[in-house]
Parts: C-alpha cells; sequence; structure tokens
C-alpha cells in the first residue's frame, strides 16, 4: 500500500489541507492520505491550540475515511517527534510504502526539526508550494544540502518507499493558512 503521510496541528483543519491531499494522492499515485493531527508540536505554543479531539473533527471534515483519512495515531503511539514517530511506523506497517507530504514552509523549517537528517533517510518526501514560501524554501538549508537526492516532478510516483529523495511539485498554490483562519475568527468575534 502507497501511503502519504501529511501531519500537522490542523488548529483547524481546512480546504488548504484538502488540496494538498488530493493534489499528493493523485501525482504520488497514492492509495491512501494519513492527516496525522498531531497531539502537541513541539515547534508550536500551546496557547491557541483547540483540543485534540476538536482538531481531529476538523481533519475528518476534510477527509472521506478512506482515500484520506484522519488519524490520532501519533497519540496513541505516544510520539511528540516526526523521527520516533516514523520509525515506529516503518516498524508496525513493514509493507507500507510511506511518503511524507509538507508545504514549502515546512521544508523551510525542517532543519529545526528533532534529528531531521535521520527522517529524510527514512522516508522520502513531496513539498508542494506556499505562497511567499518557495523561494525561500527551495533556496534554504534543507532543499541545498539534500540537493544530491532532489527528484524531478515526473518521478514523484516512484517517492513512496523509495528514500531518501524528494520532489518539489509546481501545482496551483492555496493561499489557506490555520494561522489566518485563527486571526479572522478571533477578529470576528464580538
Amino acid at each position: 500500500m502507497r501511503i502519504g503521510l501529511l501531519g500537522g496541528s490542523f488548529n483547524p483543519a481546512h480546504e488548504g489541507h484538502r488540496h494538498i491531499a488530493a493534489l499528493a494522492t493523485k501525482r504520488l499515485r497514492l492509495d491512501q492520505v494519513w492527516l496525522l493531527v498531531s497531539p502537541g508540536n513541539p515547534l508550536k505554543p500551546s496557547a491557541g491550540m483547540a483540543s485534540l479531539e476538536d482538531r481531529m473533527a476538523g481533519a475528518r471534515t476534510i477527509g472521506d475515511g478512506r482515500r484520506i483519512v484522519a488519524t490520532s495515531i501519533e497519540a496513541a503511539l505516544h510520539t511528540h517527534f516526526t523521527v520516533d514517530t516514523l520509525r515506529l511506523l516503518l516498524q508496525r506497517f513493514p509493507r507500507a510504502w510511506f511518503v511524507w507530504i509538507m508545504g514549502a514552509d515546512i521544508l523551510e523549517q525542517l532543519p529545526r526539526w528533532r534529528r531531521w537528517l535521520d527522517i529524510v533517510h527514512r522516508l522520502s518526501f513531496a513539498v508542494l508550494p506556499r505562497p511567499t514560501y518557495n523561494h525561500r524554501a527551495l533556496a534554504g538549508q534543507a532543499a541545498r544540502r539534500l540537493r544530491p537526492v532532489r527528484r524531478n516532478a515526473r518521478e514523484a510516483a516512484l517517492l513512496p518507499g523509495m528514500a531518501p529523495g524528494w520532489v518539489f511539485l509546481p501545482a496551483r498554490q492555496n493561499a489557506l493558512s490555520a494561522t489566518a483562519l485563527r486571526a479572522a475568527l478571533k477578529g470576528s468575534v464580538p
């Protein structure tokens, strides 16, 4: 089975997440995309973070329960860092071919992740464009360091199960962000 992993806080889940999941499903020829709703992001403040239950409910609304599936597996595994989650997923699902899905904003911050080089050597990944981040991300530390294993976008379907390797997938950009949605909601409350 070919599975894309789209991790995040999903605070809140939104159409941009659905856009990325659907695009990755098609371009990477995935059987499923798992929306990994994080119990807590070590790089984000907990203030303003909705409960895991609320964030899971939101993620379920953008999934279909079959091809795009919301999961809180990180809470069940008691992992807080992607490197630990991936280690356990690879052990528990040895026949699955995984690929990590991220926006350009995440590629830019990837070097701040715990043991990020271990992550990219265990799992291939696909980067999707995000307004205002693309140029910085593709010129950033992670992209420079991983340039020798970058693949052409036409080879995206080869990524699941092959690491290290990554692609930047040119696509229509979705400007929605959870940060902007939270700010809009906060501003609309009397």
